[in-house]
Formats: structure tokens, C-alpha cells, sequence
């Protein structure tokens, strides 16, 4: 696995020292996390946000589980619509998975320059095929975080030659 070096800082500007790190943290640091993007929002108000902390269960119905905070845009357009995206990003989708961190700027907004449509269950990422449409089924308060859960209504497969993960703070590609 190679590091990520192709963002704006070397390092992420806002990082605690070391001696200051919370070691649960730490611990979640050292999982291999997938990388998506989770939209939702009403046509012509689109939100998203990359998101790692998530997971999908098998099952009837199929289940996704998440995690988000309760101020976001994108958990009030959710709660909003009852419904939501989740996009399986790429190696090739580094930037826009920074844009919707909020770490890589986009003028515009977010979705500027992102080929999307608007679909039934939000904003479809048009460059990111594999992909789950989710209703809402509720959230659970945590310290910091809602863990949302998704109920999987739709999927979309298609081959993930590159798919990007994420490890110890930076982008990873599988080899």
C-alpha cells in the first residue's frame, strides 16, 4: 500500500500532536475503513459527505449502518427526505471524496463540477457506479455521532477495479 501525497498538505493541518491523540481514535485509525459518499436532498438541493465509518449487513431486508453527525446537512436532508445514496468510491475519486470531506476546497459548492442527477433517493454521483438506495429507518444517538441505519431498497453493482480505502489518515489502494 502507498500513502496518499497528491492532496494540498503533506500532512492534515488540523492533526493533534501526538501526545494529545484519543486512543480509541487511534484504534479505529488502524482498521481499513471503505471510502464512500453518502448523498441525499431534494432535487436542486443536493447534499453529501464522504463517509468511512460504515458497514452494510446482508439480509432481507439488507441493511446499511453509519455513522454522522447530528448538525450535518446530511443528516437533516436524510431525516428530511427518509432517504439516501451510498456511492462506493475509487482510487480515481480522491478529490471529490476530499470535497465532500470538506477538506479540499470547491468553488461553487460540492456538487460543482460532480456529474450528478437527481434521483429518487437523492443525488446519484454519476462517475460512481456501485451504489446503494437506502430509506431511513432511524438513528441512534452516540457520544459524538448518529449511528443511521439504512434499509437497502436498491443496489447497483458494477466492477471496482481500484476501490479506495482508507487507513491510518490517508488513502490506501489494495494491491
Amino acid at each position: 500500500m502507498t500513502a496518499d501525497t497528491s492532496g494540498i498538505h503533506a500532512e492534515h493541518p488540523f492533526t493533534d500532536p501526538p501526545e494529545e491523540r484519543d486512543p480509541v481514535r487511534q484504534f479505529r485509525g488502524r482498521l481499513v475503513a471503505p471510502v464512500t459518499i453518502v448523498t441525499a436532498g431534494r432535487p436542486g438541493a443536493p447534499v453529501g459527505m464522504t463517509i468511512s465509518s460504515l458497514m452494510v449487513a446482508e439480509g432481507l431486508p439488507a441493511r446499511t449502518f453509519f455513522l454522522v453527525g447530528s448538525a450535518t446537512d446530511l443528516y437533516e436532508a436524510i431525516e428530511d427526505t427518509g432517504r439516501f445514496v451510498v456511492h462506493a468510491l475509487e482510487d480515481r475519486h480522491r478529490e471529490a471524496s476530499d470535497v465532500f470531506a470538506g477538506i479540499r476546497p470547491s468553488p461553487g459548492g460540492m456538487f460543482a463540477g460532480v456529474d450528478h442527477v437527481d434521483g429518487d433517493y437523492g443525488p446519484e454521483l454519476t462517475d460512481a457506479k456501485s451504489r446503494l438506495y437506502c430509506r431511513f429507518a432511524g438513528g441512534s444517538e452516540t457520544t459524538f455521532h448518529v449511528l443511521a441505519t439504512g434499509l437497502v431498497e436498491r443496489v447497483e453493482v458494477a466492477d471496482l477495479a481500484d476501490p479506495l480505502a482508507y487507513f491510518r489518515g490517508r488513502y490506501r489502494r489494495l494491491d
